[in-house]
């Protein structure tokens, strides 16, 4: 796996993490878990009156019962509820097979202290049990330890730094003329640059390797606007470039799902590898062209 694919699915793995809610967000986790612990994760679902038992999963290795919790929006008070019903629902289920209790959560800023005081709490009046929490930085590490084909059946297939290499006009061409032709939608779905301007818009690491990557043949780009016989073409693509720019980020997108959003527009990542390379050579292009995210601000140096 080169840097242009790491890029690729360490952007896939944020989007899913900061957009997928309860039984997706659960899905999500399991599906990454059960590759990064091959033989040694197994998935819990429902079944009749009791449930799942308060169990979202099982590691037999070390006896470690998973529970997911991915609120909409994460308030206190039901928090604090969870933690208590879940664990000591699994102890009571589990009995002696529960030897660890993970609570796997989807607030990526971390848990609020109370919620972090009752599981010491927890700690101390079950010093059998080790009790651990899972949230964005833990999960993230086992999705980028994968194997590409795991991540490629996860998050399908990504650009390889090869495939840009190759990039040429017949790769271009028919990205350009589907993003002349597409209107935005009136409500869009909610799902190296200088530093100076990847810290202005807030952008993470992946994004910037993902315009890094695309900045090796932005050139061409502009290339095919010079040799096309309407010279207010590239102005025109520029244009619808901006103007959904700007209805991404009036609903309140974060920056890392607009710039997903913006692939989306320039022609999708889900073709083969050359089209999702032209599509980063494109919105590599038109970010440096400021169509796309903001600039640096006046009197900031570039």
């Amino acid at each position: 796996m080169d840097d242009t694919q790491r890029s690729f699915y360490g952007l896939k793995f944020e989007n899913s993490f900061l957009r997928e809610k309860g039984k997706a967000f659960e899905t999500l986790f399991a599906r990454i878990m059960g590759h990064g612990f091959v033989g040694d994760f197994e998935q819990v679902r429902p079944y009749g009156p009791k449930g799942d038992l308060k169990c979202d999963g099982f590691r037999p290795s070390d006896g470690t019962v998973f529970q997911s919790y991915a609120p909409d929006t994460m308030k206190l008070d039901a928090l604090l509820a969870k933690i208590d019903e879940d664990f000591n629902g699994a102890v009571v289920h589990w009995g002696g097979r529960m030897r660890r209790w993970e609570l796997v959560h989807n607030d990526i800023r971390g848990l609020p202290a109370e919620a972090t005081q009752k599981l010491e709490d927890l700690r101390i009046a079950h010093p059998g049990i080790e009790i651990a929490e899972c949230s964005y930085s833990r999960l993230r590490d086992v999705a980028m330890g994968l194997e590409l084909h795991q991540l490629e059946d996860l998050f399908g297939i990504a650009p390889s730094q090869r495939a840009l290499e190759r990039l040429d006009f017949a790769a271009l061409r028919p990205v350009l003329l589907a993003i002349g032709r597409r209107e935005p939608e009136a409500v869009p779905p909610l799902t190296a640059p200088s530093p100076e301007k990847l810290q202005n818009n807030d952008l993470s690491e992946d994004a910037a390797g993902f315009l890094r990557q695309g900045r090796r043949r932005e050139k061409l780009v502009q290339d095919f606007f010079d040799a096309w016989p309407d010279p207010g073409f590239g102005e025109e693509i520029g244009e619808a470039f901006r103007k959904r720019y700007q209805s991404l980020k009036a609903v309140g997108l974060s920056p890392d799902e607009i710039f997903g959003e913006l692939q989306s527009f320039a022609g999708g990542m889900n073709g083969t590898p050359a089209h999702q390379a032209a599509v980063l050579a494109v919105i590599s292009y038109f970010f440096e062209r400021c169509d796309i995210f903001e600039d640096v601000a006046i009197g900031t140096p570039a």
